[in-house]
């Protein structure tokens, strides 16, 4: 009954995505009743990447999944079992007619308050933000993540050429202006060169001048 209903969820999942956030899940090529989820973040969790597990029971749907996040978020410890309504900790609220799509979304609901739970944290919005931005490089450090979501593989690939092109460019501004500074620098000894050149040349004459007068008066 586990794997045929897991199945099910699977199929469904596919052809009705979940969006708003987007949320993906998929089981464990090995294990069905393991399965790996991506919350796309969004307020505080603004671009965060954020990959937990599902563990199913045997028994499911008669019994409830623990519910895992192992990225860094700000909000749950990581690696930890999460005490939800919908997970193992609260098996004497769970509804057998809920799903997997039912449990991520009460999961991304739950992550965006701020309410006290087994398994929770309270930071701030800047170290959540923070942790945004360090997701997806922590995630891609996972084999099951790379193995389970080959797309966010590929989005970390193309960011990071975003940011070597980033770097690249700020660092041919940062040269321009030095060479900028540096030409300006020389211009002006440049001219500081030939004015002495000049003041030289106008002495030069003079000292020969007045040797020429007192050699009329010698004669």
């Amino acid at each position: 009954m586990c794997t045929r209903r897991l199945t099910r969820e699977l199929q469904s999942l596919e052809k009705s995505p979940l969006e708003n956030p987007r949320i993906v899940a998929l089981p464990n090529e090995s294990n069905i009743l393991e399965w790996h989820y991506v919350v796309e973040g969004t307020g505080v969790y603004d671009g965060g990447t954020y990959h937990g597990k599902l563990i199913f029971p045997k028994d499911y749907p008669l019994k409830p999944p623990s519910v895992i996040m192992m990225t860094p978020s700000g909000r749950f410890k990581p690696n930890r079992r999460l005490c939800l309504s919908m997970s193992d900790f609260h098996p004497e609220s769970w509804n057998p007619m809920w799903s997997v799509s039912t449990i991520l979304t009460g999961l991304y609901s739950f992550m965006m308050e701020t309410a006290p739970t087994f398994g929770s944290i309270d930071t701030t919005d800047s170290e959540k933000r923070k942790l945004a931005r360090l997701s997806l490089d922590f995630n891609i450090r996972d084999k099951n993540f790379c193995n389970i979501f080959p797309e966010y593989v590929e989005l970390h690939k193309k960011l990071l050429e975003e940011r070597r092109m980033q770097l690249g460019s700020e660092a041919s501004n940062k040269l321009s202006a030095q060479v900028t500074s540096t030409g300006q620098r020389c211009v002006g000894l440049d001219g500081q060169e030939e004015a002495q050149g000049v003041f030289a040349a106008a002495a030069g004459v003079v000292v020969l001048l007045s040797i020429l007068f007192a050699m009329r008066f010698i004669t």
